[in-house]
């Protein structure tokens, strides 16, 4: 066999292996795509991922309740007395202390998970006729846990504060919570 015909066949199987080899990894990413594509969130959990608030229709000292990732989420419009009672609180008297002007971007405008930190219970004070509890806040009755008017625990068995979500500022009276 002559050395030209060596090589053109040494150049056939190189060309084999490196073409089987690309028809093969392509291969392989098409049947994986699916697998991999199945891990990423569906678009109604995406959806559920954020909410956005209009706060305007919001009085001063009024409160709503929004759904946030299946969980509700307190949005109060607090008064200057509320915000005062908040800012005067010693931190060293909190079982989690934390103070107010960390867990709030604007003063006026409280948000947070409105789930009982200590067994999940839905803490009452949003409506006007539910009792606020000792510090003008919330009341979980299941156990008696205490929130004042800045989500902080006072009083109960609740190991921390009421838990404030990512949120940010669309404008001046829309807010996006997640």
């Amino acid at each position: 066999m002559s050395d030209s015909a060596i090589t053109d066949d040494k150049s056939r199987r190189d060309f084999l292996i490196i073409s089987t080899s690309v028809v093969g990894a392509v291969g392989t990413a098409l049947a994986a795509w699916p697998l991999v594509d199945s891990m990423n969130p569906a678009a109604d959990t995406l959806a559920l991922s954020t909410t956005e608030v209009d706060l305007a229709p919001i009085k001063e000292g009024q409160s709503i309740t929004v759904v946030w990732r299946g969980k509700p989420v307190f949005v109060r419009y607090r008064t200057a007395a509320e915000i005062k009672t908040a800012n005067d609180a010693k931190l060293e008297d909190l079982p989690d202390p934390q103070a107010d002007k960390d867990r709030v971007k604007k003063a006026q405008w409280l948000i947070m998970v409105g789930v009982c930190t200590h067994l999940g219970c839905i803490p009452l004070g949003q409506k006007a006729n539910d009792p606020k509890g000792e510090f003008g806040g919330w009341f979980c009755p299941c156990h008696g846990s205490h929130y004042d008017t800045s989500g902080r625990i006072r009083k109960g068995p609740a190991p921390e504060n009421l838990f404030v979500p990512e949120y940010k500022y669309l404008s001046d009276t829309k807010v996006q919570i997640g």
